[in-house]
């Protein structure tokens, strides 16, 4: 699906993407069942709000989660992940698939933006951050393992010293994996360009390396906790730093460096984790 229909005052995609127009199922089903046939083994569902997937066939409305099932029962699909998703449009049955699709990875990129409710509020996000660690809730009832990352917008309009450390407190409530986080920047024609900003930047630049230290330090302990564990691992290309070896993504998307012959490339393998580096972890083939 493409677009955007939920207006955050400071995105600019639904003006140039338009409205969320979601494609054919079928169209969707004849694509996954013509890349299995060509190998392919990891399916990818990608929408700029992927989750807010809609499409009425036969009477019947279908979302998201009816894809993931129909493309977890195909032959040959081995890994199912979509991005980028909205807290929105986290229903119950989506989250519900995370129970009965083992193909389904357990890892979700979830855009937050903040943890606090008025910064929420003024980003038109529609949800509060006690709506979103429900949701977070929910997903580790029928899925214990799940990593979670997320989209974090720092210096908001007047973001205040309180806010950004509600910001602080849910990132280590969650506990994210990773992140991508950003200053604040006005774009043009949006709602939050016209708000007065009286935060300065270097405690934006100083709140940016705050929160990006805090998820370091979370995937850290995530990746030394994944040492000693198997991992199912596809193998996507050789190594950059040693063409001796090959690397492959944990279904977490950690790259994981090992030595194995090329045979294995485009493969799932098991891959015993032996180190973790700060960008990468180190394994032994099975």
């Amino acid at each position: 699906m493409e677009g955007c229909s939920k207006y955050c005052s400071f995105c600019v995609v639904p003006y140039t993407r338009g409205d969320e127009v979601s494609r054919k199922p079928e169209q969707i089903f004849d694509e996954v069942a013509r890349l299995v046939e060509q190998g392919v083994s990891e399916i990818v569902f990608v929408g700029q709000n992927v989750n807010a997937y809609k499409y009425s066939l036969n009477g019947r409305l279908l979302g998201l989660s009816d894809l993931i099932e129909v493309c977890g029962s195909i032959d040959g699909v081995e890994r199912i992940r979509y991005t980028t998703s909205h807290p929105l449009e986290m229903t119950d049955d989506l989250i519900d698939a995370y129970s009965h699709v083992p193909q389904l990875v357990s890892h979700l990129h979830l855009p937050v933006q903040s943890g606090s409710n008025e910064i929420l509020t003024k980003m038109k996000r529609n949800y509060s951050r006690e709506e979103y660690i429900e949701i977070i809730n929910k997903l580790l009832k029928v899925r214990p393992n799940i990593k979670i990352s997320s989209d974090f917008i720092v210096g908001f309009p007047n973001e205040t010293d309180f806010d950004f450390q509600q910001t602080m407190d849910l990132i280590e409530e969650v506990k994210f994996d990773a992140s991508f986080s950003f200053i604040y920047s006005a774009r043009p024609g949006t709602p939050a360009s016209q708000l007065e900003d009286m935060v300065p930047i270097e405690v934006k630049k100083e709140r940016l390396q705050t929160l990006q230290a805090q998820i370091n330090k979370q995937a850290s302990i995530i990746s030394h906790s994944m040492v000693g564990s198997t991992q199912k691992v596809l193998v996507e290309r050789r190594s950059k730093k040693n063409l001796a070896e090959l690397s492959g993504r944990t279904e977490n998307m950690r790259w994981v460096n090992f030595v194995a012959t090329d045979e294995c490339l485009g493969q799932f393998v098991d891959v015993v984790i032996t180190e973790a580096l700060p960008n990468s972890l180190r394994g032994r083939l099975v």
